[in-house]
């Protein structure tokens, strides 16, 4: 069966984009309020100025509730129909980037090309077995790109998860690293200096490499430094953790290194990170202006009408017996209502005259009917980092550009 759907995966894939896929409907202003009032954005400058939100714009090529047939030549409907006979029935979006090119105006009408640039499996995740496929496309106008996105889903079989453990393993304090995690406990980075030379060390240990005086005294860290390498963990599952997770080693700017867990920052070598705190252990963030904290009640109302507004009509959006069939526990949001919400969090922010250049994110764990997601971030020059969490863990951590 493998073999079966790694073939596949190379025919798809060595046939290159797609046909120009045109939208059913032009640009228009109905379904962009319709959206607007489902993703509860009350910026004005879409009906002022007769745009289109920029997360919109894969709604406006959704296929809709019965789809084409021939619309099989399109590489992730394609994909999908050859795991779905391989009994990779069920579906969930893990991440996606987007770009923006302009925003779409009133009148117009989209095409969307598409290309298959990826297919890695099987894999065990928290689901079940399945397979990662991922698809870019770029969007249109009588020729011209307007917008573009790279896009992934697992493609997984239920039933068969993964167990996943509701709480994450907790430091173990030794006479040696006592104080660092008292510091943690009080909201501190702590660094061991040596008593008689002043040198700082980490980890922490009972001699100084420097001298060898058995001298532990510490300072406490600004908590600021750059990310000097990282590696994002998929497999196997962590305790209380939900994969991919990113772990990165950071240079602190007193000059240690120290490893913690990177959450709301675009993986990069160099990137400047601030140091904070969760689940009793230090985490590396964003460095920057602070944006004040957000949280939506996700009633059924929100996942379902969003649902619509965003030409979505997978079942596990809308009808609860159906995601429960599927290994969920509830319906969910879908990725292109997460994407919305994100974008409304940061121009919420920014106010009305922002220009948003792209939206990237990657999805945690599913955001269920009655939860309540909070939304946190942190601006750093053009970008925003965006993080949205819920009782069960972060559901969507990524970076939206803004126009300078």
């Amino acid at each position: 069966m493998t073999e079966t759907i790694e073939a596949a995966a190379r025919r798809i894939a060595e046939a290159g984009p797609s046909p120009a896929r045109p939208a059913r409907d032009p640009v228009n202003r109905p379904a962009i309020r319709d959206w607007l009032a489902a993703i509860g954005d009350a910026n004005p400058v879409y009906e002022r100025d007769g745009v289109a939100p920029p997360a919109m714009a894969q709604v406006w090529t959704m296929r809709g509730l019965r789809p084409a047939h021939e619309d099989l030549d399109d590489p992730l409907r394609g994909m999908s129909a050859v795991l779905d006979e391989a009994g990779y029935t069920s579906v969930v979006a893990t991440d996606c980037a987007q770009t923006y090119h302009r925003y779409l105006r009133e009148g117009e009408i989209l095409a969307v090309r598409g290309r298959l640039t990826g297919v890695a499996g099987p894999k065990r995740t928290a689901l079940g077995e399945g397979w990662f496929v991922t698809t870019e496309s770029v969007w249109e106008v009588a020729g011209e790109p307007v917008a573009e996105m790279r896009f992934r889903v697992l493609k997984y079989r239920p039933g068969a998860s993964a167990p996943v453990r509701s709480e994450p393993i907790r430091p173990v304090a030794g006479p040696d690293s006592a104080f660092f995690w008292a510091g943690v406990e009080a909201g501190e980075l702590r660094i061991q200096r040596c008593g008689e030379c002043g040198a700082l060390r980490h980890p922490p240990g009972p001699a100084c490499p420097a001298c060898g005086a058995l001298k532990p005294e510490y300072v406490v860290a600004a908590g600021t430094g750059t990310v000097h390498s990282y590696v994002v963990h998929h497999h196997p599952s962590l305790p209380g953790r939900r994969s991919p997770v990113t772990v990165a080693l950071v240079d602190l700017d007193e000059g240690v290194r120290m490893v913690g867990e990177l959450r709301g920052v675009h993986p990069s070598i160099g990137a400047r990170v601030q140091a904070g705190f969760a689940d009793g252990l230090p985490v590396w963030g964003p460095t920057g202006v602070e944006l004040p904290s957000w949280e939506l009640a996700v009633t059924p109302t929100v996942i379902i009408s969003s649902a619509l507004a965003t030409r979505d009509f997978q079942d596990v959006h809308h009808d609860r017996d159906a995601a429960v069939r599927r290994g969920s526990r509830d319906i969910f949001l879908n990725i292109l209502t997460t994407t919305g919400l994100v974008q409304r969090y940061v121009t919420d922010w920014a106010g009305p005259e922002a220009v948003l250049r792209g939206i990237e994110i990657r999805l945690g764990a599913p955001c269920y009917a009655y939860d309540t997601l909070t939304f946190t971030g942190q601006a750093r020059g053009d970008e925003v980092a965006v993080v949205g969490r819920t009782a069960t863990g972060e559901h969507v951590s990524g970076i939206v550009r803004v126009a300078s």
